[in-house]
């Protein structure tokens, strides 16, 4: 198995967030702003691509994003975003994780590993490395919104658990505390 080396993004890794994100933006233009924008259809299709990668590059580049990239070797083959709750405009908007016990709460709400390194157990390494990252900041609980793996008996392609399969978090620790359908979950952790 490969050795993987974990980094919190920093300005200085913007290049190597930006070639792992590839021309695309990791999914459809994405750029990991998915959970940052209030939710709306035609909002969001106004941003994919262009304006997505400019509003996370903006954040990388003042330091006001977080988050863990995997390296192997010198290449970034993995992301997993986490942060503080309320930096995510989305969440608050969304019925199913809508919580009004949130202060102080951070989240790890997106994954995205390199097509050559999925299905490698990289996802709970990065989720390790990522649970380590946020108890160095003394952060109490933990929270996700992961997917099940399949659904109306069907496995989900891969864009589609970007959030993170709920059988990782469960192995992690993670207890389901709010269930309002099958499909969103949302998890904790105390640390």
């Amino acid at each position: 198995m490969t050795e993987f080396t974990f980094r919190e993004i920093t300005p200085e890794l913007w290049p190597d967030f930006e070639k792992l994100f590839g021309a695309n933006g990791a999914c459809g233009g994405c750029w990991c702003q998915s959970w940052r924008v209030p939710t709306g259809k035609q909002l969001w299709e106004k941003r994919k691509g262009r304006i997505n990668k400019s509003a996370t590059k903006k954040l990388i580049l003042a330091g006001d994003m977080t988050g863990l990239l995997a390296y192997d070797g010198r290449q970034a083959v993995g992301w997993c975003s986490y942060g503080p709750r309320d930096q995510y405009a989305r969440l608050s908007r969304m019925k199913p994780y809508h919580r009004d016990d949130t202060a102080g709460v951070w989240c790890i709400n997106c994954f995205f590993i390199d097509k050559q390194y999925r299905q490698q157990g990289l996802a709970r390494l990065l989720l390790n490395a990522a649970l380590d990252y946020i108890r160095k900041r003394r952060i109490k609980i933990v929270e996700a919104y992961p997917t099940p793996l399949t659904l109306d008996g069907k496995k989900l392609p891969g864009a589609f658990v970007y959030a993170g399969p709920l059988s990782l978090f469960e192995k992690a620790g993670f207890t389901i505390v709010q269930r309002f359908s099958y499909s969103r979950p949302l998890v904790r952790k105390e640390l």
